[in-house]
């Protein structure tokens, strides 16, 4: 009989080769891209969860202290026109005097990724540590991967 320990390891290492298969679908550039920009904010959110979605528009991983997505600090959104980080439910209270943020939703703002680098340009690292801020604290630990949705049709993933 297998232990609850070891059904969470296993869905874990099922979603994490579920999101390997997602990323491949991008063409190599953006996979380098992703792969790198997720490393990076596995490193900033540490104990976060990371709650997938492969929708019809974009390919997103949101960064939450909890399994519930509307506490989420973060999100990386991946087309194949690029990548970008939003804050999908602080964006538009961040303080933002270098007005980096672009969006005129009723609370998400984003930001374009060209590397992982810009996830540590001053004015960026400034918005993820105000947004940190204003949610919930991250537990500690290793936050799980947890795929919240796979949409059937999508959007081409490669240009």
């Amino acid at each position: 009989m297998k232990t609850a320990a070891k059904r969470a390891q296993e869905r874990s290492l099922d979603a994490e080769e579920q999101l390997k298969g997602f990323i491949e679908k991008f063409d190599p550039a953006n996979q380098a891209l992703i792969r790198s920009v997720r490393k990076t904010l596995r490193k900033r959110f540490p104990g976060a969860h990371e709650l997938v979605y492969d929708n019809y528009n974009f390919f997103v991983i949101g960064y939450s202290p909890t399994e519930r997505p509307s506490d989420a600090i973060a999100s990386m959104a991946c087309s194949a026109n690029g990548l970008g980080l939003a804050f999908p439910y602080c964006g538009t209270k961040l303080p933002d005097p270098r007005k980096v943020l672009r969006g005129s939703g009723t609370s998400n703002r984003s930001i374009h990724l060209e590397s992982a680098a810009t996830l540590s340009r001053p004015e960026v690292a400034d918005l993820i540590d105000a947004a940190i801020a204003m949610c919930k604290p991250l537990p500690g630990g290793k936050g799980s991967v947890v795929i919240r949705s796979v949409s059937a049709k999508q959007r081409p993933r490669r240009k």
